[in-house]
């Protein structure tokens, strides 16, 4: 007889986005996620309100992103939006292991104090 596993393992769509939060503001160029939440803050407002700021739907195994943030100053926005959409997407796959089918950025704003 095979056996075929213990149990089940799911995953809330929260702790998916607090991940995609996290993965978006350790991009360079990122000045912040939209709402002003800088990685530095995120000990203060906590996760869960960091994660208000991305929207995740999963099904099947499939996850979509919708994240909004602001950039430095004087980054190329195009690059930055790539790198955070690869960035993301990698590190849901990596600690979920479910598949990032896309990964769309909303770029809200510029921010000037982070200027290069």
């Amino acid at each position: 007889m095979e056996k075929k596993g213990i149990g089940e393992v799911k995953i809330a769509s929260d702790v998916v986005a607090i991940i995609a939060a996290l993965a978006a503001t350790e991009t360079d160029g990122v000045s912040s996620i939209a709402g002003n939440i800088t990685n530095e803050l995120i000990g203060k407002f906590g996760m869960r309100n960091l994660a208000k700021k991305v929207k995740v739907a999963m099904e099947e195994g499939f996850v979509h992103v919708d994240i909004m943030l602001n950039v430095k100053y004087g980054y190329s926005i195009k690059e930055v939006s790539e790198q955070v959409q690869n960035r993301v997407s990698q590190q849901i796959e990596t600690m979920t292991g479910l598949i990032v089918q896309e990964v769309n950025v909303r770029v809200t704003g510029v921010n000037l104090a982070d200027s290069v």
